[in-house]
This record gives C-alpha cells, structure tokens and sequence, in this order.
C-alpha cells in the first residue's frame, strides 16, 4: 500500500498510521530518519511521534537504536482482527491441501481494493511466490485477487477498471476490456488460472470460498510452476474451499463474524 503525500493540518493519529505503514516486509527494521524519509514527515515530527509510539509498546528499538514493529501492536491486531474465525476455520484446510499440492496454498481476502492475505502455507524448494502473510496485491494482479474482484460489488468493479492498472509482468491483464472478459470468465467457471501474472515462472490458481448467505468472503488459492498443470489443481481446491465455507458457517452460528469487505 502506497503511503499517500502528506497534507497540511494532518491530525496525529493519521499521522502515526503513517509511520506505522512504512514497517513491510523487506523493511522490518528502520532508524529514524528512514522513518521519516518513507512516511513523508519531518524528521523531528517523525522522531517525535517514534517516541509516543515506543512508549505505548506500538514501536520498540532494536540493540542498535533502530525500530521495529513492537509486540503490543500485534497484540492488539490479533485481539480485534475480524478474520481471526475466518483463519481458524481455513488453517486445518489449508494443511490437507499443501498436503496435495505442495508448493504454496494461500487465503485472501478483501481490503479496499487490494486482496490481504490471511495465511500462506509453503515448502522449502517452492515455485516463488511474492506474496506474503499480511502482504498485499492490486486485485487485478492474482489470482486470488481476480477471484475477489469479480465477485465485488459492480461499483468497486469500475473503480478499480477505471483506475491505472499496474503491469507486473507482461501477462498482467491491465486492458479495462479484458479484465471485463476474464472478470466474467471467473463467474462463469468458478475459478480462475494466471499463468505468469505476478511473476513470469509462477501460475495462481484460485476459487472463492463462500459464506453462508452465498456471497464470497475469501479466495483459496495455490501457487505453482508455470509448466502448464496447475488448472489439475482446481478440484483439490473447490473440496478445501467447500470444507472451509462449512466449518467457517458452524463457527458464525457459535457468535462469530465475518471478514468485514474492504
């Protein structure tokens, strides 16, 4: 997620949000001025907010002076996380399906227009994969993404058509009027296959996982080498997703919500 330019008169939370963002994968330990550098701060209004964030436990610094994500930020993200029944439902799911497939099996779901991945099993010596835990990807760009877009609401459907769509490798569908046709393809067959959309030697395939009322709450899906079996995959894929819709609808009639849609 892009961090947006800072402007004027920005109250302190948004701007604390905005130090917090700077922390991804590949990022995990910053010093100050970096800080500041990637959320577009000053550095004494950086250094200044660092220090309030340190002292709730939402930053903590490494032997070194640096900054790291702190343990009571997490805390709070996995008391409050409405996806956490959703997760616990899919992760004996997901361990079956590894099991079958090997290489990666993954759960995304909605957030804005973006798809957040939930959870990601992998294997050492597995196809690469760019995804990540809590990591994110434009919708048009994955497979589980392409699942989520297609089945979202028709005017998150043309925001997203309507916007620049990013190019990650030369199979990246970013023409609005194919999008249009593969997005339908999607409904029609109930899962989708890209061959070399994230990266040139990796194919995603995924299926939606459904709630109880039928509307699409996730996209289960596995990544694989780009050598042409991947599509044999689907049906391991629709039984997984089919055994998390279920155990996921016990768990909402036990008191638990869904994932709230981006």
């Amino acid at each position: 997620m892009q961090t947006p330019p800072v402007v004027a008169g920005e109250p302190v939370l948004a701007r604390a949000v905005r130090i917090l963002s700077v922390f991804e994968p590949g990022r995990a330990e910053l010093g100050v001025a970096e800080i500041a550098r990637a959320s577009g701060l000053h550095v004494a209004t950086a250094s200044r907010l660092v220090g309030q964030l340190v002292e709730q436990g939402l930053l903590t610094r490494t032997g070194s002076g640096r900054l790291r994500i702190g343990m009571r930020l997490w805390e709070l993200g996995q008391r409050a996380s409405p996806t956490l029944t959703l997760r616990a439902a899919a992760l004996p799911f997901l361990g079956d399906l590894h099991a079958v497939v090997g290489h990666h099996v993954q759960l995304g779901v909605l957030d804005g227009d973006e798809v957040i991945f939930l959870e990601r099993l992998s294997a050492p010596g597995a196809v690469v994969n760019l995804t990540r835990i809590a990591g994110r990807l434009p919708l048009h760009v994955s497979s589980s993404g392409l699942v989520l877009l297609a089945h979202a609401s028709p005017e998150q459907q043309e925001r997203v058509l309507a916007a620049p769509l990013e190019r990650r490798t030369p199979a990246t569908v970013t023409d609005p009027a194919r999008l249009r046709v593969l997005l339908a393809r999607v409904r029609r067959d109930g899962h989708v296959v890209t061959d070399g959309h994230v990266h040139p030697d990796a194919t995603g395939v995924a299926v939606p996982v459904r709630g109880r009322d039928g509307a699409v709450v996730a996209a289960l899906s596995t990544v694989q080498p780009h050598d042409g079996r991947a599509r044999t995959l689907v049906p391991a894929l629709r039984a997984a997703a089919h055994g998390i819709a279920r155990a996921h609808g016990i768990a909402r009639a036990h008191g638990a919500e869904d994932p709230a849609p981006g």
